[in-house]
């Protein structure tokens, strides 16, 4: 009993965090029977004749893949390689197999990342509940050299060449537990199994450092671009449906804007009335928020242009690894 007292105060578990364990342990049971039935090849894995990369974590929630695929995605085209994505496309309505994804997509059909990722690469975007459906279409239209996979560390039957796991490097893995009491998809432990592991805002031995770094902002009306001190000591809001808000925050807090903030979930809708605001200040956002505002953009209305610095040895790494 003093046991479970003791791992309950260290991890700061509240009421409903406790009340929820029962089904955590079902979720860890499930998945870790789904993940031997791949393994032992019960289930089948739908291997690519294209290299695959996987970009995934085992926790739910914002820990910054898709700045880091856009990164990787535009590493590999700077080789001249022709580079294909795939995603689920979460939030997306889509009800095709799979759906080619362009820089005009619209957010609501697709989902806010794969509309992102076509904006800011080159490569070839395919959304699909299934990843291993949307690969299948990329290797069947397209001539590519590598394959990336925004997310689907645990999509299982999708075949892999390289895993990569990103941690975010504040929260890493919360309260160490499986959900819905805790952020946890997978057991920690199946980081020792991944080819690499991104620390994505801090160190750690081990873990490849990763920064996602403040570049600009830009006007979602008028494409305006401006320096990253253009709103010093200038009140401001900031809205953001992500994963991590604070981090984002935290990023526009660093530029000198003083900000009143408005988080919403991760993937949100956004309509038009989630940014009326009683004053007339600027509207600062992510990219991957702005997408899904297009359609209502105001001269208000600003997103922060960000990208993921990873070393050269990342990318050394990462080729001698396919």
């Amino acid at each position: 009993m003093s046991s479970i007292l003791s791992f309950v105060n260290h991890n700061k578990l509240g009421f409903i965090n406790i009340l929820l364990l029962p089904l955590s342990l079902i979720f860890f049971i499930l998945s870790s029977l789904r993940g031997w039935l791949y393994r032992v090849g019960i289930f089948k894995v739908n291997h690519s004749s294209v290299p695959v990369v996987v970009v995934g974590n085992v926790t739910v929630g914002g820990s910054g893949k898709t700045p880091i695929v856009i990164a990787i995605a535009n590493y590999f085209v700077s080789q001249n390689k022709k580079v294909g994505v795939v995603s689920r496309g979460y939030g997306g309505n889509y009800t095709q197999e799979s759906l080619e994804v362009t820089h005009l997509s619209n957010p609501r059909e697709c989902g806010d990342e794969p509309v992102l990722i076509a904006q800011h690469t080159n490569a070839n975007v395919v959304v699909a509940k299934k990843r291993s459906n949307a690969v299948k279409f990329l290797t069947k239209n397209y001539n590519l050299d590598i394959i990336i996979s925004d997310d689907g560390l645990q999509h299982y039957s999708m075949g892999r060449d390289l895993e990569i796991a990103v941690v975010e490097g504040v929260n890493r893995f919360g309260n160490g537990l499986f959900l819905p009491s805790g952020p946890l998809r997978e057991s920690i432990s199946r980081l020792k199994s991944v080819d690499i592991i991104i620390n994505n805002g801090s160190r750690a031995d081990g873990e490849v450092s990763c920064q996602l770094e403040a570049e600009s902002y830009t006007n979602l009306l008028t494409s305006e671009t401006k320096k990253l001190d253009y709103f010093e000591n200038i009140n401001c809001y900031a809205v953001a449906g992500i994963g991590s808000p604070e981090n984002f925050y935290k990023m526009l807090e660093d530029q000198g804007a003083k900000l009143t903030t408005k988080s919403f979930p991760d993937h949100h809708p956004f309509i038009k009335g989630d940014l009326a605001f009683k004053e007339d200040y600027p509207i600062l956002m992510t990219a991957k928020d702005c997408v899904k505002c297009k359609h209502f953009a105001t001269s208000q209305m600003w997103y922060l242009n960000v990208s993921a610095k990873l070393s050269l040895d990342f990318y050394e790494q990462l080729e001698s690894k396919l």
